[in-house]
């Protein structure tokens, strides 16, 4: 247009530089690990859920809905206008959209129903990846109601009235008793302020109430299983749920028991929402403060091992965070990736600088390891390796969530001054990171977790390293690695009888070992040359640098792991 003697061009895209948006992408058959790690795990009747998963996550309503729910937060709601206790929390109706993909995605207990396809938890770690790529707070609801259900089976009548509920495809967000819902969601509350990752240090007390019937759902329950329960929980996330497994004292000690929202008349239990916190990592999904005052419930297990009871759901939730890691870390890759393909500098794309190609790979190795071991131990679940599952989850735990973190600030820096802008969302995707190492226990609790599978469990310890030697005769780099840990478990176990303290002291660093052998042992089983030969010079060798961008491999290499990682 023209303005007296003054011209205005409009600029194209090109000549301003820009990169397009990432959208309309089919987030998991880009991802070539992630579909191999399938097929090899007998997972290929899944493929066309996934792919369909797949596309939604990287339609631009997705990632509108995950923009809504991280600006506009939840709210409590504590009373109703005429001052009647009600203790909800509201959410945006992006929330909801994303919910109810979710679930009808399986990502709650679906994979548990007897009527699930082969590999039925291989498929749902898939879609754990894929659909974590799209916003990490809804994912907590989802994750709990998928680690219920191995807890829940020890009790069978809990078990029969709570898992087909919790494996239903409908999501329904109303609050309503649980028998007239067509599905229903499970939380968590195990930690209290004074006691933390310690639940024994708990003080909320279970009374028994012999005199009363009851229903956990529609089904009866024998008196005697029946208490109130009177304390406050510090941590809980998914305050809304329909039913939680929560931690508390009776007469024998730490007892398990199921918690409905609302009971089967219909009646609301009583479940005070004390605040929302303003933590660091996930907006949309802000954990709660709670107080039990009476509170009905029925006991899970046995008076007194309530820890034992929910064992299954602690495996599985953090099984969940170490997948959840995996999906931030694909999503900050593949965003650095396609930056760097579209924009120039100095005469080329970024992409094709030979030092940020060095940053690309060596971030696009981690997440490939990352995936891989997620879904090897998504496959155990699968063919229940129980053994194995002891003492790798803890691992994994501990390493790949933390290397998230990591991974995704090295991205934002990929992408310069517009990853640090909100509007692009990866700098949402690094905040949500941050929740992973500490979720279900801290980097110190899976490492005295491994510990402890140590002096209790030895035959886990037996099977991790069995798992570990599959690898064995691929490289003398790997083999040397093995056998370094394996003699380091052998003196820690003697050590453990006179100076456990010390044994303590090094449990960070025989975890994260740990980690890093058994991911090396897994690439040289299932990845190409290239990539699982840099992963030993880097990780298990020691070569290169501390940071990323550091690796001593050549162009040639690179360039093969870059464009594995998103294929141009």
């Amino acid at each position: 247009m023209s303005v007296g003697t003054v011209t205005f061009v409009a600029e194209s895209d090109d000549a301003l530089n820009l990169v397009p948006a990432p959208a309309d992408r089919d987030v998991f058959s880009e991802d070539q690990v992630l579909v191999e790690a399938v097929e090899r795990h007998e997972g290929k009747a899944h493929l066309a859920r996934l792919r369909d998963l797949g596309r939604l996550a990287g339609a631009p309503r997705s990632l509108g809905w995950a923009d809504a729910v991280d600006r506009f937060p939840p709210t409590l709601r504590t009373h109703d206008p005429h001052g009647r206790r009600v203790d909800e929390v509201e959410y945006h109706p992006a929330w909801h959209r994303l919910m109810q993909s979710g679930v009808r995605a399986g990502l709650t207990a679906a994979a548990w129903d007897s009527s699930a396809p082969v590999a039925a938890h291989t498929g749902r770690a898939a879609a754990m990846i894929v659909w974590s790529q799209v916003e990490g707070g809804h994912l907590s609801s989802l994750s709990t109601s998928y680690a219920a259900v191995p807890s829940l089976r020890i009790d069978p009548g809990l078990d029969a009235i709570w898992r087909p509920r919790l494996a239903a495809r409908s999501y329904d967000s109303a609050f309503r008793a649980p028998g007239e819902k067509l599905g229903c969601l499970a939380g968590m509350a195990v930690t209290e302020r004074q006691g933390g990752s310690d639940p024994k240090a708990g003080t909320t007390v279970a009374t028994p109430m012999p005199d009363l019937s009851g229903s956990a759902g529609n089904a009866p329950v024998e008196g005697e299983h029946i208490y109130r329960l009177t304390g406050q929980k510090w941590f809980v996330s998914s305050p809304m749920s329909d039913v939680f497994l929560v931690l508390a004292t009776a007469d024998r000690g730490l007892t398990a028991f199921v918690v409905p929202r609302v009971l089967t008349d219909g009646t609301r239990n009583t479940w005070r929402l004390l605040r929302l916190k303003n933590a660091v990592g996930t907006r949309s999904d802000r954990p709660a403060e709670v107080e039990l005052d009476g509170t009905w419930a029925a006991r899970l297990g046995e008076e007194g091992k309530g820890l034992r009871a929910m064992t299954g759901m602690l495996t599985a939730t953090r099984l969940d965070a170490v997948l959840r890691s995996a999906g931030q870390m694909r999503q900050a890759v593949a965003r650095a990736v396609h930056h760097c393909r579209h924009r120039e500098t100095f005469g080329s794309v970024l992409s094709e600088k030979p030092l940020m190609q060095n940053v690309l790979a060596d971030l696009a190795l981690e997440s490939e390891a990352a995936t891989v071991l997620a879904m090897r131990l998504a496959a155990a679940v699968d063919a229940g390796e129980t053994e194995l599952l002891r003492a790798a989850v803890p691992v994994a735990k501990f390493w790949v969530c933390k290397r998230a973190t990591g991974v995704v600030a090295e991205a934002l820096e990929c992408l310069g001054g517009n990853g640090y802008v909100e509007e692009h969302g990866l700098a949402r995707v690094f905040r949500d990171s941050l929740v992973g190492p500490l979720w279900e226990g801290p980097g110190n609790i899976s490492a005295l977790d491994v510990l402890r599978a140590m002096a209790v469990q030895p035959r886990s310890m037996e099977v991790l390293l069995a798992e570990i030697d599959r690898g064995r005769g691929s490289d003398p780099r790997l083999d040397r690695a093995m056998d370094e840990v394996a003699g380091f478990l052998m003196a820690a176990s003697r050590e453990a009888r006179r100076d456990p303290a010390a044994v303590e002291a090094g449990a960070r660093w025989m975890v994260e070992r740990l980690g890093v052998v058994l991911q090396a042992s897994l690439l040289v089983r299932c990845a190409p040359e290239p990539v699982a030969s840099t992963f030993l010079t880097t990780r298990v060798a020691g070569s290169g640098g501390t940071l990323y961008g550091t690796l001593p491999v050549g162009r040639k290499a690179t360039q093969m792991i870059v464009e594995r990682s998103l294929p141009g």
